[in-house]
């Protein structure tokens, strides 16, 4: 493979590098008969990136020298690439073609810089044989599609620190919703909470199927949109339910290029006071003991029990029941001579009783990766190992409709 860049898309190119940078720690390269294809995906398999540039991209393009590397696929450490294009600036002040070839039987990948003042920098990297590596996502599977300028997606981002490290869209037919996301409830006191809402119209194209939260990872996302703003390119977004991938894409006549990130798949969470609360439990001994009469509340939840509907629930409220029978210390004389229970002691069981049951709805966040799902329940190490959502293939027609594959 041979590929000549000139002029501004040498910078371009290192664009890209950069972009891809905040992927992973390598860069997979596969020539195409439809272009130079430039992948990365993170050691989590939860991010994949990738940059194709058509041949009308270059200034020349040659996929096959021969038939030798008809089948190449090598992977580059990004730790050698990306030197070569640290400064954008000094790039395009100082270069004006950029040459990179494939030589398979020396395994090297070779960019030579051609330079003002007659000046040429030959750089030659090692590379890894590899099998091809493509993320396979339909996206026009997907119910909702947001398409936006990248400035609007940029002021958006800019708003969260550079620290925030996940954020939540949230979609209905009115708004777009972002908000801060934090893991531990902890983290929602020691740090800022940023949430933003957008109308509709701001929007190049906006569609809706089905109402949903996606929460993702915003710096694998930066790059991504740094690129598209520099080159005034629109954003489209494409996801669906919880706990699927969300894609975030840019097309131009020259090239394409498309981020693909895992989301997270976080319970329904309501507020305990609504929820029906299922009472299979015996009722504490301290409670049985001072009211003998009081038994298990089996399928009836604290805050829908109407009023005086049980012994307990009466005794809260303070009017004695038919069937309970209270100790004489637990009750006082009214003004009119009759005894009436004093709930206070009664009141503290009940709301012990209630804290117990929260603690046992608290919802569990479980994280989507591309390839499997990681539960909380699987942290004492003996669950199964899930199955990778990378993995090798020679084609991709393996895909199901609504999942999402790494081939390797």
């Amino acid at each position: 493979m041979r590929c000549i860049i000139e002029g501004n898309g040498v910078k371009v190119f290192g664009r890209a590098v950069h972009a891809l940078s905040r992927i992973g720690d390598e860069i997979w390269l596969e020539p195409l008969q439809k272009g130079l294809a430039v992948r990365s995906v993170n050691a989590a398999h939860s991010a994949y990136s990738c940059f194709l540039f058509s041949p009308l991209f270059f200034q020349h393009y040659t996929p096959n020298l021969d038939d030798l590397d008809e089948k190449v696929k090598c992977k580059v450490s990004l730790k050698s690439v990306l030197p070569l294009f640290r400064s954008v600036a000094t790039i395009e002040r100082n270069v004006y073609r950029c040459a990179i070839s494939i030589n398979v039987l020396n395994n090297r990948v070779i960019f030579q810089f051609n330079c003002k003042h007659g000046i040429t920098k030959t750089h030659n990297l090692g590379y890894q044989e590899c099998e091809a590596l493509q993320a396979v996502f339909p996206t026009h599977l997907c119910p909702n599609i947001l398409k936006a300028q990248p400035k609007l997606l940029s002021d958006i981002v800019m708003h969260f620190p550079t620290s925030q490290e996940e954020i939540t869209l949230s979609i209905s037919p009115i708004k777009v919703k972002f908000k801060s996301y934090f893991e531990e409830e902890n983290d929602h006191v020691r740090s800022m909470c940023t949430e933003m809402s957008v109308h509709p119209d701001e929007f190049d194209y906006f569609q809706v199927g089905v109402d949903s939260d996606a929460t993702f990872c915003l710096k694998e996302l930066r790059g991504l949109l740094s690129f598209a703003e520099t080159h005034g390119l629109p954003v489209s977004v494409h996801f669906g339910a919880p706990g699927r991938p969300v894609s975030f894409s840019v097309e131009d006549m020259v090239l394409e290029a498309v981020v693909v990130l895992s989301t997270l798949v976080i319970p329904d969470s309501e507020n305990p006071s609504q929820v029906s609360i299922v009472q299979e439990a015996p009722v504490p001994r301290n409670i049985v003991d001072v009211c003998p009469a009081i038994t298990p509340i089996a399928d009836k939840s604290i805050a829908s029990l109407s009023k005086h509907e049980s012994p307990l629930e009466a005794e809260v409220a303070g009017v004695p029941s038919e069937n309970s029978t209270f100790p004489p210390g637990e009750q006082v004389a009214s003004s009119q001579g009759s005894p009436v229970f004093c709930p206070a002691f009664h009141m503290k069981n009940l709301l012990e009783l209630h804290r117990e049951e929260v603690d046992l709805l608290r919802p569990k966040v479980v994280r989507s990766l591309l390839f499997g799902a990681v539960s909380s329940d699987m942290a004492d190490g003996n669950a199964s190992e899930l199955p990778s959502l990378v993995c090798a293939s020679d084609t991709e027609d393996d895909a199901g409709d609504d999942g999402v594959r790494v081939e390797e």
